[in-house]
């Protein structure tokens, strides 16, 4: 997906980290707790024996709110059935993904495999590590989400449509205009959903509503990972 760079990051960091847990899409369990200032936020992977802002004994010392893992944004395409996912054209988020990175983007059906369109064509398979975007708001009428039956059948035969429709050969494939991001916005297109509303035919505005806040909240993440990855402990205030 060339022209659409979302993300934007500090300087990168070098992470430490297991690169197996990176490239899995495992949760590398980032924590968040309070301890001596309700204004002070700890980040780590592992609670510390001493506070690192009062240097105070945690083991013994009560805590004002107790670890609690941040959410992770990212996971395996099998886990989001129904669905639009972007990832790197290259590596993973968590390690490879700079400001200057293009992101690749493709549909999931109801079994969670990707459809993706690139210069070799239409071709299913299943990311390891992506980021899911949603199209379908939290409340939603149950006529319009992909629990629904019938829109399940309507999204897995428009999908199957597109795949084999000769509009998405190789042979057709351009870099910069008939990519994996036109050939996404033409099968959301083609669902016709109201939520949409002709976001579908203007790509800058679909980007700007649905794919921004997901890789947004992403680079957030992004962020604290690497500096935990370097420091082990991360105080915000």
């Amino acid at each position: 997906m060339t022209n659409v760079r979302p993300l934007k990051l500090p300087p990168v960091f070098s992470p430490t980290r297991s690169s197996s847990m990176e490239m899995s899409g495992t949760d590398p369990g980032i924590l968040c707790f309070q301890h001596c200032d309700k204004k002070t936020k700890i980040f780590c992977f592992s609670v510390p024996s001493t506070c690192p802002v009062c240097g105070c004994d945690l083991v013994n010392s009560p805590l004002r709110i107790p670890p609690f893992r941040i959410p992770y944004p990212f996971g395996r395409a099998r886990d989001f059935r129904c669905a639009v996912v972007i990832k790197p054209t290259q590596g993973s988020f968590l390690k490879d993904y700079k400001n200057s990175s293009d992101l690749h983007i493709g549909v999931t059906d109801s079994r969670g495999e990707v459809v993706e369109y690139d210069r070799n064509g239409v071709k299913r398979g299943d990311w390891e590590h992506c980021l899911p975007v949603p199209i379908f708001p939290k409340k939603s009428s149950s006529l319009s989400l992909p629990q629904s039956h019938s829109f399940v059948l309507k999204w897995d035969s428009t999908l199957q449509s597109m795949a084999t429709s000769p509009l998405w050969t190789k042979d057709k494939y351009m870099e910069k205009s008939h990519n994996c991001y036109a050939f996404t916005l033409s099968f959301l297109g083609s669902l016709k959903l109201e939520r949409l509303n002709g976001a579908t035919s203007n790509p800058t505005e679909f980007c700007q509503r649905f794919i921004v806040p997901q890789t947004t909240a992403a680079g957030k993440y992004i962020t604290l990972y690497r500096r935990l990855s370097e420091t082990g402990v991360v105080v915000h205030r």
